[in-house]
């Protein structure tokens, strides 16, 4: 009964990361290079304005930090679980 409470737990917290990283990168990619760009179009990034900076760089860096922070959160939540790799 504790393996079963265990790998709900586990389960429950894998999937809070994917669901939060998912919110973060569709606000990032679909919200501010599409949805927010005229709001953020008065903000100047690297000699252009932020939406456009968004929909062509600001996304793939997120995305890249989304990338390690959500293996690096896994291996943390491996670890506390026993599941780990080592």
């Amino acid at each position: 009964m504790a393996e079963n409470s265990s790998n709900s737990a586990y389960w429950s917290a894998n999937v809070r990361i994917i669901l939060i990283s998912l919110v973060i990168w569709a606000l990032v990619s679909f919200g501010f290079g599409i949805l927010l760009r005229p709001m953020l179009s008065g903000i100047a990034v690297g000699g252009t304005d932020l939406g456009f900076w968004f929909a062509q760089q600001g996304s793939i860096i997120v995305f890249l930090i989304l990338i390690f922070n959500y293996a690096w959160r896994m291996n943390k939540l491996d670890r506390e679980h026993g599941v780990d790799e080592e």
